[in-house]
């Protein structure tokens, strides 16, 4: 066999993949806590070094003198990107709290804020699943531990984590429409009313019930 050829199918054959996964497996640990560090979330960081791995086999594995270094770079871009994605969609639900709190009585003033808060309700009515929904609401908007949002939602704690991690990422994708979005104005008027009166029992009560149906 030509020597080129034997060379070109070691650096693209199963061969090189398996080394490159022997590579990625040996600094795996190291690059979830890199992601873990900057994120914050076990759920995202593993999305992040899943990505990783996905772009490290498309990766020209030949020029790469020192593979983890590279690793660890890739990491640290994906997750800082992924964090400021997520912090931008998330002010715009987050921002709508005390904006849908404020009583001002003027007029045009009032129905802007009405207006930003109800593009932040559709926002997520339409891009995240009812339990998503609701776990992601809880968690960001009313800063709700994971145990009540547990309770509330009547799944694990883990389950809990998991969903709010899961909504967080659809909300940065930018591209998921639900099947069959409830109507947003119920869940308007309840977050409205929880925001500016603490009336949280009414906004846990319609959330669970999205989710039980």
């Amino acid at each position: 066999m030509n020597v080129g050829v034997a060379q070109e199918q070691r650096n693209h054959g199963i061969g090189d993949l398996d080394e490159a996964l022997a590579i990625f497996a040996d600094v795996r640990p190291r690059l979830m806590a890199i992601a873990c560090r900057i994120l914050g979330s076990s759920a995202e960081a593993e999305d992040v070094v899943q990505e990783t791995w996905l772009r490290w086999q498309k990766t020209d594995r030949t020029v790469v003198e020192n593979p983890p270094a590279l690793l660890a770079t890739m990491t640290t871009r994906l997750a800082i990107n992924v964090r400021q994605s997520a912090w931008k969609r998330r002010e715009t639900l987050l921002d709508a709290v005390p904006e849908a709190a404020n009583t001002s009585d003027d007029p045009a003033t009032g129905s802007e804020r009405r207006e930003a808060v109800e593009q932040a309700v559709k926002l997520i009515m339409t891009r995240l699943t009812p339990s998503e929904r609701a776990a992601y609401v809880l968690r960001e908007a009313f800063g709700y531990p994971y145990r009540q949002i547990s309770e509330c939602l009547q799944v694990g704690v883990a389950n809990a984590r998991q969903l709010v991690s899961r909504a967080r990422v659809h909300l940065v994708a930018g591209s998921r429409t639900v099947a069959n979005p409830a109507p947003h104005e119920p869940f308007l008027h309840a977050f409205i009313a929880a925001a500016r009166a603490g009336e949280l029992a009414g906004l846990e009560e319609l959330l669970a019930g999205d989710v039980a149906a």
